[in-house]
């Protein structure tokens, strides 16, 4: 049973996801939630490696619970910036239509949906995980750059299953050597 731990937390950050989108109306929830979902993302990851206990299935359910969170967060801040978020959205729709080029190109050519673990994408779920704090705190300039990191990151992505021969989901840039 313990070796679930991992998947269990994944599991619960995305059932957190979920009820996040849905807690607009209570900051004090939204915040309560979004840490949980937070610690669960670091938690099930690092106890997956100390223990050993990494699986594909693992692998492929952080990713699921990555979106989910991010579409809760993207939500959120629509929700939060109300029509001002118009002038996110073509970012926001290239980044997710280059993703899901990704995850396409990933199943033809590797027979399996995948996203990768990069540095790029590491960084633009970090970036994004304080995107809410910087409508809090009102920074929304610092959501520019975001915008850009989600592109660049998705970009990359879809270039390394390009130019890949195999499947690594944990190659770390397009710039590493293919384990």
């Amino acid at each position: 049973m313990s070796r679930h731990i991992p998947n269990l937390l994944t599991l619960s950050r995305i059932l957190l996801s979920v009820w996040l989108m849905f807690t607009y109306e209570e900051p004090l929830l939204f915040i309560m939630i979004y840490v949980a979902c937070g610690l669960s993302d670091v938690l099930d990851g690092a106890i997956a490696r100390c223990k050993q206990w990494e699986s594909g299935l693992g692998a492929r359910l952080d990713s699921l619970a990555d979106m989910v969170f991010c579409l809760a967060i993207l939500i959120f801040m629509i929700g939060w910036l109300g029509p001002e978020a118009a002038r996110y959205v073509p970012w926001i729709i290239a980044a997710a239509a280059i993703r899901f080029a990704s995850v396409l190109i990933a199943a033809v050519k590797y027979r399996t949906f995948a996203m990768l673990h990069t540095w790029s994408s590491k960084l633009c779920g970090a970036a994004l995980f304080t995107a809410p704090l910087f409508l809090l705190l009102d920074w929304q300039g610092l959501l520019w750059p975001l915008c850009v990191l989600a592109v660049l990151s998705a970009a990359e992505e879809t270039a390394i299953h390009l130019t890949s021969a195999r499947l690594d989901v944990n190659r770390k840039s397009l710039f590493t050597r293919q384990r």
